[in-house]
């Protein structure tokens, strides 16, 4: 019986091992693993990149409405990533699979509805709610079509611009030289089709821009 490995990236324990149950009493092949941010994530897969399938909160420590899912589809792009969040916004979740999404799962369903969305994942399609349509496009679609296009380290650079952070201060975060963080710049602006790091800035709002504010509704009110 070949195994196949879920890792589950949720800051809350109880929901995670509430999932964990609901997937290994659906597939006694399936091997799930549990990370309570992006940093254990991260470890695990650099540990085994081996891997048939993320289930990410959108809501994480550490990321701002859509950076984690972008850092990840650029970090590990043959891992495919299965939003599974309490947000139920049809743009949210258009959003999602703009910037790489396979999948994208309401924690409000049910077990049933949960084994039918990973084993679609699981076999090469995309999982889409019912009731969303992926063809609707709006005015920041294009850009997250470019913010898809970035490296992991372009990603990381672009959140530190927009935290204010100066060359020197990203050289000594990222631990390079602040040359290479000039060639990072210089590659974001010319992916992202912008002329200045402040427009950067302004295309990098656009990953929280509305859906953060769902997002962060969600926390207020997960029911």
């Amino acid at each position: 019986m070949t195994r196949r490995r879920i890792i589950i990236v949720d800051d809350h324990p109880l929901f995670r091992a509430a999932l964990r149950q609901t997937l290994a009493a659906g597939d006694p092949a399936i091997s799930v693993e549990e990370a309570g941010d992006l940093a254990a994530l991260n470890a695990g897969l650099e540990a085994d990149r081996d891997c048939d399938m993320v289930l990410l909160d959108l809501n994480m420590p550490g990321a701002r409405g859509f950076s984690g899912l972008l850092l990840l589809r650029a970090q590990y792009p043959d891992v495919p990533v299965m939003i599974i969040s309490a947000v139920d916004d049809g743009a949210v979740v258009r959003r999602a699979f703009e910037l790489g999404a396979a999948g994208y799962l309401y924690k409000s369903v049910g077990p049933q509805e949960i084994r039918r969305a990973i084993e679609t994942v699981l076999a090469g399609d995309v999982f889409v709610p019912e009731g969303t349509d992926l063809a609707v496009k709006d005015e920041h679609s294009a850009l997250m079509q470019r913010l898809s296009s970035l490296t992991p380290q372009q990603v990381r650079v672009l959140m530190m611009l927009s935290d204010g952070l100066m060359n020197k201060q990203i050289a000594y975060e990222l631990s390079i030289s602040e040359a290479t963080v000039k060639a990072h710049v210089s590659a974001i602006l010319q992916k992202l089709d912008v002329d200045s790091r402040t427009q950067a800035v302004i295309a990098a709002s656009r990953i929280e821009e509305g859906q953060f504010e769902a997002l962060l509704s969600a926390v207020r009110d997960p029911g």
